[in-house]
């Protein structure tokens, strides 16, 4: 049951995302410019595969090899003469997929290692079969020696990612722990330098003093420890800090980098106007250079290109009800922005998204400063949203019949009210108390009042520090359950739901389906929990535990938990949800915790925030349900995730045309082998070498 978890079931779900409609309504400028930012983004995406795994890029070379020589149905017919049943073929295809789709040989939501559902020796023969052997034989079975063991292997510490002894990283090397990283961001915090761009490696001690390496991802190579001409101030070089030394360069997956400027400057020449055109000037310094500074200058003219092609009347309507709706939550007015920064909200159907899974929804940029000050945008993907949750009746886990016949008919529509509050009015609510470098406050020190103890302010944002920054690992979780709140908290609002078109017995469906598949989302996180090393793979899904356990100690009935056996005998569960009181105790306890979420998060209160939140995400087999069993049948009746494909775009003559494959294992991996054409063996050649160079870092 256990070892499930680490296959791609044959059966998995694999849909194309369709974006024909929307691709055909744009000018011919408009797809030049939408065709040059996608092959920036697929170079750049192949850098997921570096940072993933030591053996991630090595596998990706590995089935590039086969299928571009061989493509998925001819394929076959060797796998039969090495022995391969046409399930365990299946199963090799499936794999390949899933490679592709997450950039890697880790699950890009839950950070799960998963393996081919086949025999090792099956598989050695399948390639040793293979045309690709067949031409170059010494070139194939090397490949397969450097990536073969750990592609099967499932030690303990290589069935998830993670830092230290907690599982596998290719971001810090393999001699760093938590205190390293803890000391590595104080560093960049000492030199306002951000860590987004950056890997660390712990070289040997110089005079007895700790070694750092912090590698920019950039371009250019050269003028390690100076400035080099168009980049402006550097922050390369070697530094001492707190008894150890730091030495900052560039150059990390610098091919890529240059692969992903070059595009983002032909892009430039399709923009529509001069905020584009900026955007992607400050794009491309940022990733010639490694600068973060020139990114977030990218992002600023991003925010400013206003009211794209495509765009929702719905969210429309959201953005424009916002400074109504957001005095509407939970948290005194000094907690909330000064002014509150209309942001575009549209809804988008995905062309390109490289790397490692694709979102339903997106709140960006990710720079919570900027967010404050200046801004944000809010993308709903259409066609992600269309074919992500749909749901069969008998895949539904964990529900009453009665609740799975409304599930499927509201799940859509109840998402789509939940995304759209998330993100515009819970990522983009909510201020942060800061002391400038001048020591100026954005707020009345004085006179502000923490609503939960009555006291005055004591602590706050200083300097160079951030949300991510201070809050670190529990960052990211954090964030997402308190806009998941948000969006629980405000969909009880008549008027929200009258925006969605949603009204009378209608919008109380949504509104019960919305918490309904909340707490059902809570229970179905337990797969994204490792008891060994008591941590969560998944933000997400952490933070969806946490929204249950606030709503079952809310108590009087509001949501019943009950495990029992299912039909087949084998372990199950039942959770229900009383929608009598959703409106009334439900409301009540999320009203309370969304309120200690922002004061927290306001006032930098990083223990305070620790203490909270860490004993909500703690899963124990003590207490009035036994949450480790829990995960055991969760396990047992689990449903894999969705995987994409997506299209391709190629230039002929002066036009784009648009180049899509069918839903299917075989369909994804023919969209990656012609994704490189032009380019196949050079990039093969360099994703190699990138991964040569620094395999001695991961032991």
């Amino acid at each position: 049951m256990v070892d499930s978890q680490y296959f791609l079931p044959n059966d998995i779900g694999i849909s194309a995302l369709d974006c024909t409609e929307a691709f055909r309504l744009l000018s011919p400028r408009e797809k030049l410019y939408a065709h040059y930012l996608s092959r920036s983004a697929w170079y750049g995406g192949l850098a997921v595969l570096l940072q993933t795994s030591p053996e991630s890029a090595s596998i990706f070379v590995l089935l590039q090899r086969l299928f571009r020589k061989q493509p998925a149905a001819q394929l076959e017919s060797m796998a039969t003469a090495a022995g391969l049943s046409p399930e365990e073929y299946q199963a090799f295809l499936v794999y390949a997929a899933g490679l592709y789709a997450n950039m890697g040989n880790y699950k890009s939501f839950g950070d799960t290692k998963f393996i081919p559902n086949l025999p090792k020796e099956k598989l050695k023969a399948l390639v040793w079969q293979s045309q690709a052997f067949q031409d170059s034989p010494s070139e194939m079975e090397a490949l397969w020696d450097s990536c073969s063991t750990l592609l099967f292997s499932l030690e303990d510490q290589q069935k998830q990612l993670g830092l230290g002894d907690k599982g596998v990283t290719t971001y810090f090397s393999g001699n760093c722990c938590l205190e390293d990283a803890e000391l590595a961001q104080k560093f960049l915090d000492s030199k306002n330098l951000s860590a987004y761009n950056t890997r660390l490696f712990k070289n040997k001690s110089e005079e007895g003093k700790a070694s750092y390496e912090v590698r920019l991802a950039s371009a250019v190579q050269k003028g390690e420890n100076c400035a080099v001409d168009g980049e402006g101030e550097s922050r390369c070089g070697r530094y001492d800090f707190e008894d150890c030394v730091f030495m900052v360069s560039r150059g990390d997956y610098a091919y890529l980098m240059k692969k992903v400027s070059e595009n983002l400057e032909k892009a430039k020449n399709h923009a529509a106007n001069e905020n584009q055109k900026r955007m992607l000037e400050e794009y491309a310094q940022s990733f010639t250079f490694g600068s973060i500074e020139a990114h977030k200058e990218g992002s600023r003219f991003w925010i400013k290109d206003k009211g794209p092609i495509v765009e929702s009347e719905r969210f429309a309507k959201l953005v424009s009800s916002a400074e109504v709706l957001l005095p509407e939550l939970p948290w005194p007015k000094d907690f909330e922005k000064d002014r509150f920064l209309l942001p575009d909200f549209t809804s988008l159907d995905v062309l390109t998204f490289a790397g490692s899974g694709i979102p339903a929804g997106i709140n960006i940029p990710n720079y919570d400063d900027i967010r404050q000050s200046e801004g944000f945008k809010n993308v709903s993907l259409g066609n992600v949203l269309a074919v992500a949750y749909a749901t069969q009746k008998d895949k539904l886990t964990f529900l009453d019949e009665e609740d799975k016949d409304m599930y499927i008919k509201w799940k859509g529509p109840s998402f789509e009210v939940q995304v759209g509050l998330h993100e515009l009015l819970g990522h983009g609510s909510g201020k942060l108390f800061v002391q400038d470098e001048k020591g100026n406050f954005n707020f009345e020190q004085d006179n502000v009042r923490n609503p939960e103890t009555g006291e005055q302010i004591t602590t706050w944002y200083k300097g160079n520090e951030t949300w991510d920054s201070k809050f670190s690992t529990i960052s990211c979780s954090y964030e997402e359950c308190r806009a998941e709140c948000v969006g629980l908290y405000l969909c009880l609002n008549k008027h929200v739901l009258s925006i969605f078109g949603h009204e009378d017995e209608d919008a109380k469906e949504v509104v019960y389906i919305n918490w309904l598949n909340m707490v059902r989302a809570g229970l179905l996180g337990l797969e994204f929990f490792t008891p060994e090393s008591k941590s969560w793979r998944q933000a997400h899904m952490q933070a969806r535990f946490v929204i249950l356990r606030v709503l079952l100690e809310a108590g009087e009935g509001l949501v019943n938990l009950k495990e029992s056996t299912g039909k087949d005998g084998r372990p199950d569960a039942l959770i229900t949800l009383d929608r009598s009181k959703v409106h009334t105790v439900g409301k009540a306890a999320i009203e309370r915790f969304l309120c200690k979420l922002q004061v927290i998060k306001s006032t930098a209160d990083v223990e305070g925030g620790r203490a909270l939140y860490e004993g909500y995400s703690a899963v124990s087999d003590t207490g009035s349900h036994n949450f480790l069993r829990l995960r055991e049948t969760v396990l047992l009746r689990k449903e894999a995730r969705k995987m994409f494909v997506q299209a391709n775009t190629r230039v002929k003559g002066e036009s784009v045309e648009l180049v899509e494959y069918e839903g299917s294992a075989a369909g994804l991996i023919r969209s990656f082998t012609e994704r490189f054409a032009d380019d196949a063996e050079e990039v093969e050649a360099h994703l190699l070498e990138l991964n040569k160079r620094d395999a001695p870092c991961w032991c």
